[in-house]
């Protein structure tokens, strides 16, 4: 049973959300306020975390930037306000995996959860190690290396990265790597792929602004090329 920690302070959504996830057959804990849903957070075990932004005693995105610094590498699914776009890059940014905006259907939220999850399985069960240049990418251990040195991937970036990987020297259209790594049942902008390529490509390219591994071909998508 996949384990969830709900970290949001409003009563009638956390209770929601436990409810409608639990009824999904997975494992729900919670904490109401974000130094509490941190230290939770480090604590092993969770599948997922759902992490609002605003939240008493730390926010959100400290939450979530503290738990990447602690090398915690559970997925994160944000939860944002209405039309607040820069909440989801500053989110993306410090290494959430997703996100979903205020006010959200149910539906909307549990197909999230489980393209999350199923991202996850998916990528172990498909790869183990990679090398290209100077980057080495353990798909089992969730583990990266550029010259040597670790670099963190969240698991949506190594979905990513490994679906390219998969169609490597193919140019792949941003409908088709929507299908493939965030799934049809989703519903996200194809302009959400450009944000994660380019997060993507900050952290594996020597040259960001000039990719080398990561090829963009306007109009259409990305090639992957080692």
């Amino acid at each position: 049973m996949e384990r969830i920690l709900i970290i949001e302070d409003e009563e009638s959504i956390l209770m929601a959300l436990a409810d409608d996830l639990s009824l999904e057959g997975y494992e729900v804990t919670s904490a109401r306020d974000g130094l509490k849903g941190l230290e939770m957070a480090k604590e092993k075990g969770h599948d997922l975390i759902i992490l609002d932004i605003m939240l008493p005693k730390m926010d959100g995105f400290e939450v979530c930037k503290q738990l990447r610094q602690a090398g915690v590498g559970t997925p994160i699914l944000m939860l944002t306000a209405k039309s607040q776009e820069i909440d989801k890059v500053l989110g993306l940014e410090l290494g959430a995996d997703d996100y979903v905006t205020k006010p959200f259907s149910p539906r909307e939220l549990l197909a999230r959860v489980k393209a999350i999850l199923r991202r996850v399985k998916g990528t172990h069960a498909e790869m183990d190690v990679y090398r290209f240049g100077d980057v080495e990418i353990d798909f089992k251990k969730y583990e990266v290396k550029k010259k040597e040195q670790p670099v963190y991937l969240t698991s949506l970036e190594f979905s990513l990265i490994g679906f390219l990987i998969k169609h490597q020297d193919q140019v792949v259209d941003r409908s088709t790597i929507l299908d493939g790594v965030w799934g049809r049942e989703v519903y996200v902008l194809p302009k959400t792929v450009d944000t994660h390529v380019g997060h993507l490509r900050k952290k594996i390219e020597d040259d960001p602004a000039n990719p080398r591994h990561i090829i963009g071909v306007r109009g259409i998508g990305y090639k992957f090329t080692a």
